[in-house]
């Protein structure tokens, strides 16, 4: 395949670090070659460390001295070039007030981590689980009766992520092209400063009539647990809005775009694809393989060393930025034997795909059972699944915050009957 390389961008990310080379599955070329521990120079002139070795990523990631408060912290990546070079210190903030808690230290992160682990109960995402099969049943139905033919994207990998993340948190689902459409903008590293804070202001509007709302009516979701719950003291409206804007955000984006780009890697492996069509079972594990051969954000997450940490022999100083490469991470050779193969029956590792440490993602168990049931019912019920495009022509999101297909042309067998994963 020929490389994709990335538009300019708007964060300050050397390019070279988001190119994809040949295979569209690997992480940019130039992150395998640099040590677990390397200083890079960023775009607007700012220096930061990028660890791409997975127990140096693990080591930052378990250390809350390095923040990930980017109130009181101010990282590198967001400074404007006539910024840098100036002195910055620690931003004295008695209390935060905002509810944004994945850029949050604690004791103020784990108030909030605490009040949504509640939330995320056994019987809650049980519930949710028989719903990602309907739904995947329901839109997998729609596009076979609609030809042999269509886009996994549209008609399959954004809306079951989409409706799943409505009903856990109570959004109308006729409002999801809204937040969506937002959301889209608001990631893409191609839009100016300007468009994606407008993006960003429309969301924070739709929350904000979100929360009102479910103040006044309600019902058995997530929102209304928060607002109605006996948290003490009571979360704030602007807590509340920050919190549903995070879940929402990270409750589609990120599937969709695992589901879609899973798909395209099956599509791509052949063997693997026939382990899923021969027993469904296989992705019980295997999702987590998926996860660890795509990890799907580009570079990060980021902190910021409160002291001079050491990681892998080297000294961070008080201030630095880290970025964590995920992709390259979960490509170690020293943990993973050939981590360059797909192997749904690889046995089942840690990997960094959900984070580790206090920001490990809250949920995880959501993603897999929507990864797990989806592309099961997806192979199962589209018989000889195929790409309908040459695979180097499939175009990848090199210029989205979360990486993955802008779309993913198929067919199928019209003649076939496919039976689902139930059947398989």
């Amino acid at each position: 395949m020929t490389a994709a390389k990335p538009p300019t961008m708007r964060r300050p990310v050397p390019p070279e670090m988001l190119e994809r080379g040949k295979c569209p599955f690997d992480p940019p070329a130039v992150l395998a070659e640099k040590a677990p521990v390397s200083r890079i120079e960023l775009v607007n002139g700012a220096h930061a460390w990028v660890i791409t070795g997975y127990e140096q990523a693990r080591v930052v990631l378990a250390d809350t001295r390095f923040s990930s408060d980017n109130v009181r912290n101010r990282s590198a990546m967001d400074l404007r070039p006539d910024e840098v070079g100036k002195a910055r210190c620690p931003v004295d903030v008695a209390q935060r007030e905002d509810g944004r808690f994945l850029f949050m230290d604690p004791p103020e992160h784990t108030r909030l981590r605490r009040l949504l682990t509640g939330q995320f109960t056994v019987r809650r995402m049980q519930l949710l689980e028989e719903r990602i099969r309907e739904i995947s049943i329901e839109h997998l139905d729609a596009m076979r009766a609609a030809g042999n033919e269509g886009d996994v994207v549209p008609a399959f990998a954004l809306p079951l992520p989409s409706l799943v993340i409505c009903e856990l948190l109570g959004v109308d689902y006729a409002d999801r092209a809204e937040f969506q459409e937002h959301t889209g903008i608001a990631l893409n590293l191609t839009k100016s400063d300007e468009e994606r804070a407008k993006a960003s202001e429309s969301i924070y509007a739709f929350m904000r009539k979100l929360v009102a709302h479910k103040r006044e009516h309600p019902a058995d979701d997530l929102v209304s647990g928060l607002i109605h719950g006996d948290s003490d003291p009571a979360l704030t409206e602007q807590e509340l809005v920050d919190i549903a804007t995070v879940l929402l955000g990270a409750g589609h984006e990120t599937t969709a775009n695992m589901l879609a780009l899973g798909t395209f890697a099956l599509l791509e492996h052949p063997d693997q694809l026939e382990l899923v069509r021969e027993d469904p079972s296989v992705l019980d594990n295997g999702v987590d393989e998926l996860l660890r051969y795509l990890s799907i954000i580009h570079i990060g997450p980021n902190r910021v060393a409160t002291e001079d940490l050491e990681v892998g022999g080297v000294t961070i100083p008080a201030g630095d930025t880290v970025l964590i490469s995920v992709p390259q991470a979960n490509r170690a050779a020293e943990h993973w034997p050939e981590p360059e193969r797909l192997d749904l029956k690889r046995p089942r590792t840690p990997h960094l795909a959900f984070g580790h440490g206090v920001h490990q993602c809250l949920g995880q168990q959501l993603a897999r059972a929507e990864l797990r049931v989806g592309l099961a019912e997806l192979v199962g019920r589209l018989p000889e699944l195929r790409l309908a495009i040459p695979a180097e022509e499939v175009p990848l999101r090199t210029d989205m915050l979360v990486y993955g297909v802008h779309s993913l042309p198929v067919a199928w067998s019209a003649s076939a009957t496919g039976t689902g994963a139930a059947s398989a």
